[in-house]
């Protein structure tokens, strides 16, 4: 088997579970290391030696993060979008059957809401004038009222917000046609907010738990935006590697099925600040009231499916990957 991306955060977790579980695993990435083949996703030459031979693909390689501006979006249509076409069509060419696809949550936009008089709704992008007073919460697209958030499942429709959850629909997008057109089975993981080991470190394309966990190492604040009670799902590493061990055995010929794959039990941005501050005896968070564009305020997910279709469940709790994650190495 193949893993892309294998010398990245989550890449690299996924070849030690896989290798534990008796698999034969090459990796893939643009940085080299220890059994790793140094090479690009775009470039079709290059992946010839490491298909030789491959029946799965995991394809973790991506460029993360929601973006700084505009500029950055050449970059992640090349290497998301350009770069899972260069490999698929490689796939074909090599006869490989089956793919598991690192997508993310990002693809549904704002989670689900329901309106007490219109029922389950899907709130459009939060308008400039409401984030610059401080509202922050979603309302009713149809009447107006405030909304209460609910868990979103994969039948939901797509509504990505930024370039990154725009070429990770899209490499969804590109994986089906590849199922469809070869018979090849392929699983989309939409993973929800990962944390763990060896997450790479603060950068304007962290996640939110590697910038605030970057804070209180320095010893300052964490900063939260909004108002810190945006609710998210966070799921361990080691999780998300299992989700992809259970999807390699998991996939239907000709299509692309997608899976959440999440705790569950989701918490606020706010109370993942003042836990990571509390485990390591630093500043208590200070909530901004900034704002990003290409954020929304609420995603939780339904993890029923992946339970049903992939026998998977998180086994790292909050608290307990939370107290590992404030001491634990970074990338």
């Amino acid at each position: 088997m193949l893993i892309t991306g294998a010398a990245g955060f989550i890449g690299g977790h996924v070849a030690e579970v896989f290798r534990r579980a008796g698999h034969e695993v090459t990796g893939f990435d643009l940085r080299p290391a220890t059994d790793v083949i140094a090479g690009d996703v775009r470039d079709r030459r290059a992946l010839d030696r490491p298909l030789r031979g491959v029946d799965l693909v995991v394809h973790q390689a991506a460029k993360v993060g929601l973006g700084v501006d505009v500029a950055d979006l050449p970059d992640y249509a090349s290497v998301n979008v350009h770069g899972t076409a260069v490999l698929l069509a490689a796939m074909a060419r090599h006869g490989v059957g089956a793919l598991v696809l690192a997508s993310s949550m990002v693809v549904y936009g704002e989670g689900a809401y329901d309106c007490a008089e219109h029922g389950r709704v899907r709130p459009g992008p939060r308008a400039v004038q409401d984030l610059e007073r401080g509202r922050f919460e979603p309302r009713c697209p149809r009447c107006g009222a405030t909304v209460d958030s609910a868990t979103i499942g994969e039948d939901a429709p797509p509504d990505p917000r930024n370039a990154y959850a725009t070429t990770k629909l899209a490499q969804e997008h590109l994986t089906a046609n590849w199922a469809r057109e070869t018979g090849g089975a392929a699983v989309a993981l939409r993973y929800h907010n990962v944390y763990g080991p060896r997450m790479p470190r603060d950068t304007p394309y962290s996640g939110v738990a590697a910038i605030f966990r970057s804070a209180v190492e320095r010893g300052t604040a964490p900063r939260v935006f909004e108002d810190g009670r945006q609710r998210r799902d966070f799921v361990h590493v080691r999780d998300v590697a299992e989700a992809n061990l259970a999807a390699a055995r998991a996939g239907e010929p000709g299509r692309l099925v997608a899976y959440n794959v999440a705790s569950g039990v989701p918490h606020t941005v706010g109370e993942l600040a003042a836990v990571l501050a509390a485990e390591r005896g630093g500043p208590e968070p200070v909530v901004t009231g900034e704002y990003r564009l290409g954020d929304v305020r609420h995603i939780v997910a339904s993890p029923e499916r992946a339970r049903a279709g992939l026998g998977f469940r998180a086994s790292v709790g909050f608290a307990e990957g939370m107290r590992e994650f404030s001491t634990a190495p970074l990338g």
